[in-house]
């Protein structure tokens, strides 16, 4: 299975569009705690239209919690500008995959990222790019790579 990982996300519009991306690939959306905004944001939902109440949406209290609660053979995947590799470098075939953000003014914290499992998204002239397109860019990746190995998500 697909996961997306919001580690403390800010802005609610971001996380709606997310959670309209994981709805369209069958991804579970997973949200850490502390969250610059309410579950019932209106900004969230107008992102995620009528669809917000499909989304298969879980929200932690920790990073520890969400990995305690992973398999163990889960792979952790860090999307993040201080990766040392392009994104489709990463091998995304695993059964369960979690594809982790940060949240949009400060990045995932280094004490949380793999840097086996950190990658980055290609830029040229600018230094970030919104947080709802660098996940659709990394979570398509991971659909492609799987559908092109059989492995449906």
């Amino acid at each position: 299975m697909l996961h997306v990982v919001l580690f403390q996300p800010e802005i609610p519009h971001n996380t709606g569009a997310i959670g309209r991306l994981c709805l369209a690939t069958k991804a579970r959306l997973h949200l850490i705690k502390p969250l610059g905004f309410s579950l019932e944001d209106k900004h969230l939902k107008r992102a995620g239209l009528d669809y917000w109440q499909e989304v298969d949406v879980r929200v932690w209290e920790s990073w520890e919690a969400l990995r305690d609660s992973a398999e163990a053979s889960a792979v952790f995947h860090f999307i993040e500008c201080g990766g040392e590799k392009a994104h489709w470098e990463a091998d995304l075939t695993a059964l369960e995959i979690y594809l982790v953000l940060g949240p949009e003014t400060r990045g995932i914290p280094p004490s949380v990222i793999d840097p086996a499992h950190c990658w980055r998204i290609p830029m040229h002239g600018t230094r970030s790019l919104n947080l709802a397109t660098a996940a659709g860019i990394a979570l398509y990746e991971a659909v492609r790579q799987r559908t092109l190995a059989g492995i449906e998500s």
